[in-house]
């Protein structure tokens, strides 16, 4: 007997019978049910993660300085409307070539699809999953804008995210989520620890080597410190990406038409609050034990590479599994930011140590909770990523370095971007800092 879950289609239609008609109430099949919870799934979630990008422009223009504020807000939201533009013209085909792999595994079609044409046969609307995976694509390019804050040019910077949203991150997506070469070794990243978080890593990175620090970071083989314009902000825009990482997470169950599906969102929501509570308790406990007084900006970053450390593997930890890898990755960047500082890498929100490094330990520890996964094949996979994002990114920064220039002036960098690059001020009512 074929099973029949009773969703009315409409809810006005079961008063009929009382109101004197003999019209029976229509209801969803089984299969119809799941189409629609799935489709909410990826819808719900794409919003959420959508709302991430408020969370880096919040987190960004609270950790640098009042004079350039406009312009990390400026990259923020036009990083995002170049990636959902790109992203659709060649990028989600990249990323799913389905049979139209032109080196198998490896590098797919750049035809642009029609996501209204079909209706997936995997349950869901094509729309959705377009909808739910460009949200991924622009989170990537939001992690290399603080990296490069204060110094960068904005026209030179923008043309690196068209690069990277249409061809570098849909390519090695594809190896993973496209069915790659990847997959079929066995490599595991349930929601992008690498693929996405160590990617936009790698390209900051990259870019931050390009680009040298900032005047006056480093002095005299001391560190001096730059503080952010306004905390509150950064505090704002940390719970805003905490909030969205349910909708990164827990969207990527891709699916929640059954009961095992509903419960498995529930897990992934309550592991991934608790590995960012891990995170922000470690990097509290640690900075008052090595400083003698807590950072906040360690304790912010601390409870986000606690979301970046569980979301290679949300679903199989226990709680306790999730409470100890998340520690971990708040332990991660207490030590990593002074580090990258004695290298004169300079990162202005600490998106490498949070995104890069972290992901990287994200990857790694899958195997202690996730059947059919190995440590080697997480490596080689988390290395495979990493090379090619960052010779790659290397290589299109060195261009443009050459080409256009990608450091404004010492002048420029002294005033301050937002009056070099924009000619406006977020805080024209007070004095410049």
């Amino acid at each position: 007997m074929t099973s029949r879950l009773l969703i009315p289609l409409a809810a006005a239609t079961t008063l009929l019978p009382s109101l004197g008609f003999a019209q029976e109430a229509e209801y969803a099949t089984a299969a119809d049910t799941a189409f629609i919870f799935n489709t909410i799934l990826f819808l719900i979630g794409g919003f959420l993660v959508f709302w991430m990008a408020a969370g880096f422009a919040m987190l960004e223009a609270g950790l640098v300085r009042s004079k350039n504020v406009t312009t990390q807000l400026t990259k923020n939201i036009a990083l995002f409307a170049l990636a959902a533009i790109l992203y659709w013209l060649v990028g989600y085909n990249i990323m799913y070539p389905g049979d139209a792999w032109i080196i198998p595994g490896v590098f797919g079609t750049f035809a642009t699809k029609d996501i209204k044409t079909a209706i997936d046969a995997g349950g869901y609307s094509n729309a959705s999953d377009f909808f739910f995976q460009l949200m991924f694509c622009a989170t990537t390019a939001s992690i290399v804008s603080g990296t490069l804050a204060e110094r960068i040019k904005l026209w030179p910077f923008l043309i690196f995210t068209i690069v990277l949203t249409g061809f570098i991150y849909p390519i090695e997506a594809s190896w993973q989520w496209g069915a790659g070469w990847l997959s079929d070794a066995g490599f595991s990243d349930f929601a992008g620890s690498t693929l996405v978080h160590a990617a936009g890593g790698f390209a900051a990175l990259a870019g931050a080597l390009v680009l040298g620090p900032r005047i006056g970071k480093y002095k005299d083989g001391r560190v001096i410190p730059m503080q952010g314009s306004n905390l509150p902000l950064a505090t704002l825009g940390t719970f805003i990406l905490w909030l969205g990482w349910f909708g990164f997470n827990g969207g990527s169950q891709l699916a929640m038409g059954s009961m095992i599906d509903a419960d498995a969102v529930a897990q992934i929501f309550a592991n991934t609050n608790m590995a960012a509570a891990a995170g922000a308790i470690a990097a509290l406990v640690l900075t008052q034990m090595l400083y003698k007084k807590p950072d906040l900006t360690m304790v912010l970053n601390g409870a986000l590479a606690g979301l970046v450390s569980i979301t290679a593997g949300p679903l199989d930890p226990t709680l306790f599994g999730a409470l100890w890898i998340g520690a971990v990755g708040g332990a991660i960047v207490v030590f990593a930011v002074p580090f990258l500082d004695k290298l004169k890498i300079d990162d202005v929100v600490g998106a490498i140590p949070v995104h890069l490094i972290a992901g990287f330990w994200g990857t790694l520890v899958v195997p202690v909770y996730t059947d059919g996964t190995s440590f080697v094949t997480q490596i080689i996979g988390f290395a495979s990523i990493g090379a090619f994002v960052f010779i790659v990114s290397l290589i299109v920064w060195m261009i443009l370095k050459a080409t256009t220039g990608i450091r404004v002036s010492e002048e420029a960098e002294i005033a301050g971007l937002d009056v070099s690059e924009l000619g406006m001020e977020a805080y024209p009512e007070f004095s410049k800092s």
